[in-house]
């Protein structure tokens, strides 16, 4: 099966999931990511957000932001926390009706690219990399990110072998010399950088417009039935960010982050202070969810035909973003 193909089958077989059943009013269900540090964990573990919201929240972990959007097309999950924009694009590019409400991180250093010890190849003869062995969470950030990094050092991907691991699967590859390249975040990147090297920095890769953030994601008839629940869900997370922001508050917050996201304090220290989570009238700017992430969207989507890696893009992701939600969270 090729990249194409098996990319499409994924975002195609999420689309036809759509509307399944959602949550009972007495409870919802919210993806999250294991290893990937971030300051709603600590509402989360504190009961703030059943709190707020008068109902159980459960949380489920995923590997990958493609899951995500296959758990929300089955009626599993109502809302995803700090899934990845490119897996967005996919699922939305192949008929899934998501939209974004909230701009969850941005972490231009946490995803990217590592190179294996042995063949001493960095930014200056990455051309090298033509031939080799790459892991690549397909429909990802991070798959995004090394079809760019690709292009701009002129590297022919169809002499590559690319295979479809998540990041855990590919750091262990990479650790037993198993791959020539390795793709992924968080803690997998951690790992993978002990048996490598980067090929970009994160202000290389911006400069290049690869520009790296998640979003708060959901199906758009949950969100249109639910707004208020969605809100108060938004408002929680801007407070725990807030209290983040707050240096007075790490040394309680960062413990109880660290073990949620199964971490020790200091990898989880180094991991998020590579994050930055914009506040709720910075998101609500042309930067981000003003326009700014549908333009973005839209270059991924592009990106990824060119590539063929999707069929086809939409016209326009501006269906793709609901800021109603987050303006009334921020009146809260």
């Amino acid at each position: 099966m090729t990249l194409k193909t098996k990319l499409i089958s994924a975002a195609a077989g999420a689309a036809m999931l759509g509307g399944a059943s959602a949550a009972s009013a007495e409870e919802i269900t919210v993806g999250y990511f294991l290893e990937w540090p971030m300051p709603f964990q600590y509402a989360k573990v504190e009961g703030m957000y059943d709190e707020a919201l008068g109902m159980t929240v459960n949380w489920r972990a995923f590997d990958t932001g493609t899951a995500m959007s296959a758990a929300m097309a089955s009626g599993d999950v109502q809302l995803s926390v700090s899934q990845g924009v490119p897996p967005f694009v996919v699922a939305t590019s192949a008929g899934q009706d998501l939209q974004i409400v909230d701009v969850a991180v941005s972490y231009s250093e946490n995803d990217n690219c590592v190179a294996a010890e042995a063949l001493e190849i960095d930014k200056t003869n990455a051309k090298e990399l033509e031939g080799k062995k790459a892991a690549v969470p397909l429909g990802t950030a991070a798959h995004y990110g090394f079809l760019k990094q690709m292009n701009h050092f002129g590297v022919d991907i169809s002499t590559m072998d690319v295979v479809n691991m998540a990041p855990p699967e590919g750091a262990a590859a990479i650790a037993q010399g198993a791959i020539d390249l390795f793709c992924g975040w968080g803690g997998s990147l951690r790992r993978a950088k002990e048996h490598g090297n980067v090929l970009l920095t994160g202000a290389e890769k911006e400069e290049l417009g690869i520009l790296v953030f998640d979003v708060t994601s959901g199906p758009a008839d949950y969100i249109a039935e639910n707004g208020d629940v969605v809100a108060k869900f938004l408002k929680v997370t801007a407070d725990a960010n807030a209290m983040w922001a707050d240096d007075a508050n790490r040394d309680k917050m960062l413990p109880v982050i660290a073990k949620d996201s199964g971490m020790d304090v200091e990898a989880t220290a180094a991991t998020i202070d590579t994050f930055v989570f914009p506040p709720v009238d910075e998101q609500l700017t042309e930067k981000w969810l003003g326009g700014g992430a549908q333009e973005f969207m839209k270059g991924v989507a592009d990106v990824f035909v060119e590539a063929g890696s999707i069929d086809a893009a939409l016209d326009t992701y501006e269906n793709n973003v609901n800021t109603g939600p987050l303006e009334q969270a921020h009146g809260m």
